[in-house]
């Protein structure tokens, strides 16, 4: 049975807009630090881009909590008062962002794998907004982020340091939100989204596992596995498969290996072997009508892929024409995945007359206008 909070847990969206409207302090609230708590791998630390991007005028900081000790926080600096009197004043960490005068989005990674002294130092700041006698802009933003700690990777904290806080689980997101939202807009490779289509179980969460050979593909801490596949991981997979015109097939396959899994790697090296049947960008732009279409469905479905991540303003006309030879299916994970408002040719896509023609047509809801 799921606990009360996995019921709520948020997805990725929804907790950048907690962390952006309860995160600052106003003339009615204070500013509140709120932890994300989820599962390795998932995205938890990329947040920092993401509400650095939605609040330009921030200054983001990284905070490294893994790797600090006490020192790393502050340090003592004797001072003189007019040649009479010595005190004390601690000098901050560069790191945590305290002598900007602008707003900052501070970010305290992994604070839950960090010592209780460390926990303790940093709990000011995540409370009051203040490192030593330095105070961060009202407008400033502090989160956390943390693993569950079901997945016995040691992420501990005392209760009243976590009372401190606000602590939101995040969702894993399922592997349609992570195509949609993340692997389009970033332009994954072709056969890493693909993959994740054909075997969405890469999307499980141990929870949902009983016995770990149920799932080869995922972390499970019952059985020990020295890779496997999380968003994290499968960003990385793309990025190796990215290299294939510089490494030899051995290295890219062991490169994989060591980064998902063997398991993996293996189905994912399969959909390698499809790349023949795809057309090539040049033969969809100069023969939309003639070009050849894959006579298997992953290797149409990392077709699309493909053009998705190639978008330009003389692919897209020559792309719709070729589109109408593929099934409905495919035509539909083209839409889905250029209406999303994270796309790079969002704007293109949807502002093309053969595009809003297709949506009149199939009665896609997802049109210009309404994006």
């Amino acid at each position: 049975m799921q606990s009360y909070e996995a019921q709520y847990a948020l997805g990725f969206q929804q907790c950048a807009d907690a962390i952006e409207h309860i995160g600052p302090t106003t003339e009615e609230t204070q500013g509140r630090t709120i932890m994300l708590e989820g599962h390795m791998g998932i995205g938890k630390s990329s947040m920092l881009l993401s509400l650095s991007k939605r609040l330009p005028n921030h200054i983001p900081c990284y905070f490294d909590c893994t790797t600090k000790d006490l020192g790393d926080i502050m340090i003592p600096n004797v001072q003189m008062i007019d040649g009479e009197g010595q005190f004390i004043r601690y000098l901050t960490n560069e790191e945590l962002g305290a002598h900007n005068d602008k707003p900052i989005i501070l970010m305290l990674d992994e604070i839950g794998k960090c010592n209780r002294a460390v926990q303790s130092a940093l709990r000011r700041v995540m409370l009051e907004r203040k490192i030593g006698t330095r105070e961060l802009h009202k407008e400033s933003i502090v989160l956390a982020t943390t693993n569950l700690g079901a997945e016995n990777v040691g992420d501990l904290m005392e209760a009243h340091k976590r009372n401190a806080i606000t602590t939101i689980q995040v969702r894993k997101p399922t592997w349609e939100e992570w195509i949609v939202d993340f692997g389009v807009p970033n332009k994954l490779h072709p056969s890493v989204l693909g993959f994740v289509r054909e075997f969405p179980q890469v999307f499980q969460s141990f929870e949902e596992v009983k016995d770990p050979s149920e799932n080869p593909y995922i972390f499970h801490p019952r059985e020990e596995r020295e890779a496997f596949c999380t968003p994290r991981s499968l960003h990385a997979a793309s990025d190796i498969l990215m290299k294939q015109d510089a490494l030899d097939s051995d290295t890219i396959f062991s490169l994989l290996i060591g980064t998902i899994g063997a398991r993996a790697a293996a189905d994912l090296n399969t959909f390698g072997q499809l790349a023949d049947q795809l057309p090539s960008l040049e033969d969809i732009k100069t023969n939309p009508n003639g070009a050849k279409v894959p006579p298997e469905a992953p290797a149409v479905c990392m077709t699309v892929f493909k053009v998705l991540g190639a978008m330009s303003r003389d692919l897209i006309d020559p792309w719709m024409t070729y589109l109408e030879r593929l099934n409905t299916e495919a035509q539909a994970m083209f839409a889905q995945g250029a209406s999303s408002k994270d796309y790079p040719e969002h704007h293109l896509v949807m502002t093309n007359k053969k595009f809003t023609q297709w949506c009149i047509e199939n009665n896609y809801l997802r049109t210009a206008d309404q994006n």
